[in-house]
């Protein structure tokens, strides 16, 4: 058990007897009434996001997640297969849980796998990967302005907006949270 305005985005917690994912969360202290905690929190089983409202006062228990270092091996049929870097077992993690992480691995990338109750649940993408740019219109010169964006597909199949000075072939360092273009690197 926790006190409700202790737990962070990403903490992992039991309501109801699901497991759910803190996706966001909030301490608002209004002009009129008690302060409350806003929690948005996501549904391992389901995959569906809600909004919670806590009293700034109230427990909420934790659930405890280990994490493991794995290696991404490869898609199958009805998922995404691991594997364990301590044993070098193989395991496979139904899509529907991974589809938005997935856009962000290649294949034989190390991540961090969620585990709960010897269950593999998730996975972790670090803050940022870098990726080639496979599709994009090809750059100008002149095309130096740094706030003018253009559509650009990555090799995971992740569409993104990257400076028109991006050209196919060059990586770019993306933000695992939002998708978002963070810099040009050079590989």
């Amino acid at each position: 058990m926790a006190k409700v305005n202790e737990v962070r985005r990403g903490n992992m917690v039991l309501l109801d007897g699901d497991l759910y994912i803190v996706t966001d969360t909030s301490h608002v202290k209004p002009g009129k009434g008690p302060a409350y905690v806003q929690m948005k929190i996501k549904n391992f089983k389901l995959g569906t996001t809600t909004s919670k409202r806590f009293g700034s006062n109230d427990n909420i228990e934790t659930a405890f997640v280990a994490r493991r270092k794995c290696e991404y091996l490869y898609p199958e049929a009805d998922g995404y297969v691991f594997m364990d870097m301590e044993n070098y077992d193989q395991f496979t993690i139904p899509g529907d849980i991974l589809d938005d992480s997935m856009k962000f691995l290649k294949h034989n990338s190390e991540i961090q796998v969620i585990v709960y109750d010897e269950l593999p649940i998730g996975v972790e993408p670090p803050s940022s990967v870098v990726l080639e740019v496979t599709e994009t219109s090809p750059g100008e010169k002149g095309d130096s302005v740094t706030n003018v964006f253009k559509e650009a597909v990555l090799e995971t199949g992740l569409k993104t907006k990257v400076p028109m000075f991006i050209n196919q072939g060059e990586h770019v360092r993306v933000d695992t949270d939002s998708g978002a273009f963070q810099e040009r690197v050079k590989v």
